[in-house]
């Protein structure tokens, strides 16, 4: 065999190679290795990425990621609770001791046109003689649903005793699941204490399309659909660890990290008032380091 005959051979026994290790790749996650993608986004063959931007809705000050309308089934993560110091000049004239600013962890989503807030908010305590606290003193599980196709909207909290309060710097895990037609699991995990719970939400449904997100805000007293009111409330040193997304694929329920590719990034009502840090590691993970600043920064 002359040299260029040999040469020949080899080129094409590495051209059959290479095609052959191509045909091999996991069918169902494709990566994102091009100039637009860092070699981590991965992704699966026929999934839906997130939109550019969305619409801000008025009313509070809010940190939110929401993942692309897709064959989502929940969500889920790990979070250091924040850190508070309130405005004093906006006290509450309606109930002594509380504020018109509210911090609040939460996460959610929307099928089928239905939205949901299911996580975390601050809010008053009953004691152990059964008194309630005149101001908010704890974070508290809470669970809330739009109306839906002749289902009543509901809000609901976890009962007021001391199993189910959490307080600034405790780290949590919560996780909101579609779990059955019309059900949702919510659960949390931290400090020692363990809280779930079925809610029923009709239009979330194991084989419909749905957005999930996850929010840190400070939430302001009867104020929804109104600009932002201006105030010096700061909650900071939110940290969270990492974040995921569950999806329906294949007949499995499989769990990926929701990196950050994979959402849509909002900071209403305007970006000033947030500092938002992630190292290239978070960003892998759905993680971040989350300060809001009513005044800004």
């Amino acid at each position: 065999m002359t040299k260029a005959k040999s040469l020949k051979l080899t080129c094409l026994m590495l051209l059959l190679l290479a095609s052959s290790l191509a045909c091999t790749k996991e069918k169902g996650a494709v990566d994102g290795n091009s100039a637009a993608e860092d070699n981590y986004a991965t992704f699966f063959d026929d999934e839906v990425r997130p939109a550019a931007s969305q619409p801000c809705f008025s009313g509070a000050f809010y940190r939110k990621i929401v993942s692309s309308k897709d064959k989502w089934l929940g969500i889920g993560g790990t979070v250091r609770l924040p850190d508070m110091v309130f405005d004093q000049s906006r006290k509450n004239p309606a109930k002594l001791g509380q504020y018109l600013d509210n911090p609040s962890v939460y996460l959610g989503g929307n099928m089928n046109g239905q939205e949901t807030d299911i996580g975390l908010t601050w809010e008053v305590i009953k004691d152990e003689q059964g008194n309630v606290s005149a101001d908010r003193r704890a974070f508290r599980p809470f669970l809330r649903r739009t109306a839906y196709s002749g289902q009543d909207a509901a809000y609901q909290n976890a009962p007021a005793q001391s199993d189910y309060y959490w307080y600034p710097g405790d780290e949590v895990t919560l996780s909101v699941r579609v779990v059955a037609d019309g059900k949702i699991r919510f659960t949390i995990d931290g400090a020692g204490k363990h809280f779930e719970t079925d809610f029923d939400c009709a239009g979330f449904r194991l084989n419909s399309m749905g957005e999930f997100k996850r929010v840190n805000a400070i939430d302001q007293v009867a104020n929804e659909g109104k600009p932002a009111q201006p105030t010096k409330t700061r909650v900071e040193h939110a940290v969270w660890k990492a974040t995921n997304l569950f999806r329906r694929e294949q007949g499995k329920v499989l769990t990926v990290p929701l990196h950050d590719k994979r959402f849509t990034d909002m900071r209403c009502p305007s970006a000033d008032n947030f500092s938002i840090t992630a190292s290239n590691q978070d960003k892998k993970v759905g993680g971040e380091s989350i300060d809001i600043n009513g005044a800004g920064y």
